[in-house]
This record gives structure tokens, sequence and C-alpha cells, in this order.
């Protein structure tokens, strides 16, 4: 008996004998971890629920919630997540009656990867609530996920019977079905539901939706066209039609089922915008450039005049397409609308910025500061704006005006506003200004990619510490690979160390990223050098039709010579 006794003790690992004092403690602590939590302070929660666990771990409670803590806080990283795991398991197995905790236990389970143990947890909360409608909907969901698609349908059907049938239990059996390959049962189960209600149309819709899905096209346009007899005003009949079209290949019916959508008096804004925002898409991948997409924008703003989203998306159709002046125009009217829309006076602010209307933006933002009074990356764009419009005193005062206001600890932030006084000093040639901000800059966050790129062009620019700058381009480069001046500013380091190979090499790379007149006169220049003049001059035009008025390339292309800058 006795060695039987010893061989069963080493199956249940020894409890920690914990005095009831110390129980009290650790409870006492649980309690105030629960308030840090209410607090928001997740890093208390964290560290007095492993005091409490470490004081008595006989309490399955503190064991859940660790547990829980855990794998919220590590959840990249598997080991500690199933450490969680099984500090959780200790309070459902003591307690598998709890609906939060067994509940959540069951998320984590099925969140790891261990569907089974989810579905084990779930059944027994089930046992112990047996008519609660959301326990069975999530009882299905898991047999689902588990791959037991039959008894997740039996599920679905026990819930019908109980708590009546609906649209969403037809529509998780249809995907049961879709699991399993089972087009029979799948369409068995929508006429089923059609024969409570034959004349509606969302389940006409919903019975063309699952023919088309299937590829029985003769058997979906015929249910459209029922839900179109019972219901002809119903937007989505149009947009279902749309979509019949569109895998159809007819793109006139298909272009005049979105016009019907769009013109619905049934569908509201936002489902028109998704569907206008899908059409867009599929034309700009298309690269159509018609009328088709301004026309209607025009029928939804005369059908919707004082909708701010419609002219956002508007604004953003014409960025997408790089003409910023329309897109400028029409975000103007959104904010005309709605001129609280912070965001919206911050993108107006960017989209003049792009558009190289410095003064513009600048009002622009002196009206988003007005609702963003603390914003420092609008203080950072006023900034920015000056020393584009060669107004470096303004620009140095509200750079330090601005790195005045961001706290002595936010490093990145000031080490940013540092590099662009430090541009501002270089456009100014105050060497040592702008070499000793670019130092501060660098000091206080050493993988700075801005400073680092525009420390080494200024180098670059002046043929100085040449090697250095080489450095501070490629750490530059190594953290934005595909940043278009990055490359330039390699290539151009490249340059003046006169490995003009190299620079060829890297320029290429840049313009075929990105065909600014900047980059294309240094492409020009790097082609000189390669004894390339030919095409050197054509890049320098190309550049120049960008830039007619900049004196040095029209030098450059009348006398067909390389200036030095």
């Amino acid at each position: 008996m006795l060695a039987l006794t010893a061989v069963a003790g080493k199956n249940e690992p020894a409890k920690k004998v914990v005095s009831f004092d110390d129980q009290r403690k650790a409870e006492y602590i649980f309690v105030q971890a629960q308030s840090e939590k209410l607090k928001n302070n997740y890093d208390a929660f964290y560290d007095l629920l492993a005091y409490a666990h470490e004081i008595d771990p006989n309490n399955t409670a503190i064991s859940f919630y660790l547990g829980m803590c855990k794998i919220r806080m590590n959840n990249t990283n598997k080991a500690l997540c199933e450490e969680g795991l099984a500090l959780m398991k200790e309070h459902f197995e003591a307690q598998p009656e709890d609906l939060y905790e067994t509940t959540f236990y069951s998320d984590a389970n099925m969140q790891l990867g261990h569907p089974e143990e989810a579905l084990r947890a779930l059944k027994l909360l089930n046992e112990h609530n047996p008519n609660k409608l959301e326990l069975q909907v999530r009882l299905a969901e898991a047999y689902s996920h588990s791959g037991d698609y039959e008894q997740s349908n039996i599920t679905l059907d026990s819930i019908a019977a109980i708590f009546g049938d609906a649209i969403q239990i037809t529509a998780s059996k249809l995907n049961n079905y879709n699991a399993m390959h089972d087009s029979v049962g799948a369409l068995n189960e929508m006429r089923r539901l059609l024969a409570k209600a034959p004349q509606s149309a969302d389940y006409n819709i919903s019975m063309s939706h699952l023919f088309q899905h299937y590829g029985m096209t003769d058997s979906a346009l015929y249910y459209l066209d029922r839900a179109q007899e019972y219901d002809p005003n119903n937007g989505l009949i149009y947009l279902t039609r749309a979509d019949y079209y569109n895998m159809a290949g007819d793109s006139v019916r298909y272009e005049q089922q979105i016009y019907n959508a769009l013109t619905a008096e049934q569908l509201d804004v936002d489902t028109k915008l998704g569907v206008l925002l899908g059409y867009i898409q599929e034309q700009l991948a298309k690269e159509d450039t018609t009328q088709r997409i301004n026309n209607l924008f025009t029928v939804l703003i005369q059908q919707h005049p004082h909708e701010a989203k419609i002219h956002q998306l508007y604004s953003e159709y014409f960025y997408a397409k790089k003409d910023y002046k329309g897109a400028i125009e029409q975000l103007g009217y959104s904010l005309d609308v709605n001129p609280t829309d912070a965001e919206g006076w911050r993108n107006m602010v960017i989209l003049n910025m792009i558009d190289d209307n410095y003064a513009e933006a600048i009002k622009a933002s002196e009206k988003a500061l007005v609702y963003n009074p603390d914003n420092l990356d609008l203080y950072g764009y006023v900034a920015g704006c000056y020393y584009q419009m060669e107004e470096y005193d303004k620009a140095i005062e509200t750079y330090e005006k601005t790195i005045a206001m961001v706290d002595s600890a936010d490093y990145e932030k000031r080490s940013e506003l540092i590099t662009g006084l430090g541009d501002t000093y270089s456009g100014m040639n105050d060497s040592v200004k702008a070499i000793e901000c670019y130092e501060r800059a660098l000091e206080l966050n050493p993988v700075n990619s801005g400073a680092l790129n525009n420390y080494a062009y200024y180098l670059a620019q002046r043929g100085q510490d040449l090697d250095r700058a080489e450095r501070m381009a490629a750490l530059a480069l190594k953290d934005e690979p595909d940043n278009a001046n990055f490359i330039d500013t390699y290539a151009w380091v490249y340059f003046a160390k006169k490995d003009y190979i190299k620079a060829l090499l890297y320029i290429k790379s840049a313009v075929e990223k990105d065909e600014d007149n900047h980059l294309l006169e240094h492409y020009g220049d790097i082609l000189w050098f390669n004894d390339e003049k030919e095409q050197a001059i054509e890049q320098w035009k190309r550049a120049l039709e960008q830039e007619p008025d900049n004196e040095l390339l029209q030098r450059k292309v009348n006398n067909k010579t390389y200036y030095e800058k």
C-alpha cells in the first residue's frame, strides 16, 4: 500500500501549503491588481498578479488572470503563451461552470491552435448553462473550426428549434456545407428558408448568390428577376446584378447596374461609397482614364450634396491619379461641409506640400492647428514649408519653437525636428550650424534615417568626409530600401567619390522608382561622366520639362555640357 501511494503521488504535483494569512494577503493583492487594470495600468496589473500568485499559487482565479495576462503580453512567444494557457486551465478544471473565465479559456485555446480543448471547454460550459444563445452559437462555431461541420449544423438546428430560425443560422450552415463541398445540402438549406418566405427579396437575392457561387448562372438570374419582381426598388438587387454581369464579362450591363445601384434611393450613402470604391479600384487597375468615374461622382454629389464622405473619396481618387489640384479641390468641399475634421485639414496640408503650394499648405496648417493646437507634426510641416519657400528665418523660428514644445525624453521627435533645422541652415549655406544640427540629431537618435540621408547628401555635395557619407547613406538605405531619394543620395556619394559606374547603377534604380526632376538631373549628370552624353542630355531635357525655369538645367541642355552646381 505504501508503494502504491508513493507511485500515485508522482502523478499529482504537491500543492504548496499556504497559510490563511497568506491566502488573505494574496486575495488583497489580487483586488489591487484588478484596480490597476481598470486604470489601464497593465504593467502594474501583471506585476501584482505575479506577486499574488507567488504567495498563493493554489488560488486558481489568480492563476487564471495571470495566465491570460501572459498570453496577451507575449502573443508572439509560443512557449510563454502555452505557460499562460496552463495557468488558465487550472481554474477551468476547478470551476468549468464559470461563464466568463471558461469562455475566455476556450477562445485562448482556439487562438493558440487547440480547437479540441476549446470545444471541450464549451461543451462543459453548455452543460452548466443549457439555455444561453451566445454559448450555443459559440459551440456551433467551435465544431466548425475543429472540422466537425455536421455536428456544427446539428447544433445550429438546435438553436433554430429553441430560439427561432434566422438568416444568420442559414448563412452559418451554408458555410459548413461549402466546407464539406456539399452543394446539394447548401441548396436544400436555402430552399428550406426560401419556402418560409417565398416573396422575400432578400431570400431570393441570397438564393441567387448561391447559384452564382456554384456557376449556375441561369438559375442565379431567375432568382434575381424574382427578387426584383417582389421589390423593384431594392438597391441590393442592382449590386447583385452588377456582380453577375461582371463575372459574365458583360461590361456594358455591369456599368449600367453600378449606375442603378448608385442612384437607388434604398441604398445608404456608405453602401454606395463601397460600391463606387470597388468600381474605382477596378478601373484604376485597368488604367481607365475615361469620364465614367467622374460622371458617377457627379451623380452621387447631386443626390447627396452635403455628404463630406463623397468628396473625401473623390479627393482620394484624384490623389491616386496624381491629380493633386483635383484632390485639393474636393477635399476643400469636404472641409466646407465638415470644418472640424482635423484629419482632413492635415491631409489638406500634405496635399498642398506635394503640389508645391507651400503658402496654401501653411494656411491649411493654421486652420488645422485650431483643432489640434498641440500637434507637433503640423508645426513641423509649417517649418518645412518655410524652408521650401526659402524663408529661412521663419523656418528656423518655427523649428526652434516646435523643438521647445517636445518632451525632453522624446528623442525621436527632437531628432527629426533638429534634422529639419539642419536642412534649413544647409539651405542658408551656414556650414557650421548645419553640421552641428545633423550631429545633434544623430546623437539623439543614431538610426534616424532622415538625418543619416540628409547629412550624407550634404557632405557629398561639398565633397567632404565621403567615406563617412557613404556609411551614413548605406545605413539610411538599409532602413528604407525603396526610398528613391535615399537611393539617389547613395548614387550621389559615389558620384562625389568619382566611382561613376556604381553611381550609375544606383541612380538607375532610383529613377525606376521615381522620375522627379531632381533625380532625372542627377541621372543626366552621372550619365555624362560615364561618357553617355546623348543620353545625359535626354535626361536633362526630361528634368527641364518638369522645372522649365531652372537656369542650371537650361544651361546644361542648351550648351550640351555639364555645369557644377
